[in-house]
């Protein structure tokens, strides 16, 4: 049975304030809200499916010493999976991916993803090149793969299964141009 994201998602992340965080779409983007309380140090993607990825690899080579982590749903990364080889050709030690995969495009009308027809997205991370990788399906795993999004010497992807539960639907801005120059602000403020 799969995990409910609503526990299963703020168990693998733990404290917001460890990492520069990028949100895809949807689930993702609320949940690290709710998580963050919209804090300063995260950017929600609007409208951007398939950047998630790209943004965070851009993120997390400007600030080498600080950990970035991009959370992104299944069908999020499935409209950029290449961004996958190009991450793990550039390796930055300081990336950790989270995917929030519930099998389904939650953006488009919730028609089932690749992801509940095969398509598994752990092996696509190894293939490209990624090689802390881990598939997070049973609450027994949470706490292996928090510590692989914080402590990885290197890139690291986690895939957590998760329900078709709907993740918080709260405390999300989605103004783009207000959420840079409140995340620019912030990465200066923290040096």
């Amino acid at each position: 049975m799969p995990l409910d994201r609503n526990h299963a998602v703020p168990a693998l992340v733990g404290n917001p304030s460890d990492f520069l965080m990028i949100a895809g779409l949807a689930g993702t983007a609320y949940e690290l809200a709710a998580i963050s309380n919209n804090g300063d140090n995260l950017f929600g993607l609007g409208g951007a499916m398939g950047a998630a990825l790209s943004m965070g690899l851009g993120l997390a080579l400007a600030q080498p010493k600080r950990r970035v982590l991009v959370a992104t749903g299944d069908g999020e990364l499935l409209m950029n999976v290449g961004a996958l080889a190009t991450i793990g050709v550039m390796q930055p030690a300081n990336l950790s991916i989270l995917c929030v995969d519930n099998g389904h495009y939650g953006e488009t009308g919730f028609q089932k993803s690749h992801t509940s027809l095969g398509v598994d997205l752990e092996r696509m991370a190894i293939g490209a090149g990624i090689g802390a990788t881990m598939t997070v399906e049973r609450e027994d795993q949470l706490a292996a793969g928090a510590r692989m999004l914080r402590e990885s010497n290197g890139t690291s992807f986690v895939l957590v299964k998760v329900s078709t539960a709907e993740p918080p639907k709260d405390k999300l801005s989605l103004d783009g141009a207000a959420n840079r120059v409140r995340f620019v602000q912030a990465m200066r403020a923290a040096g």
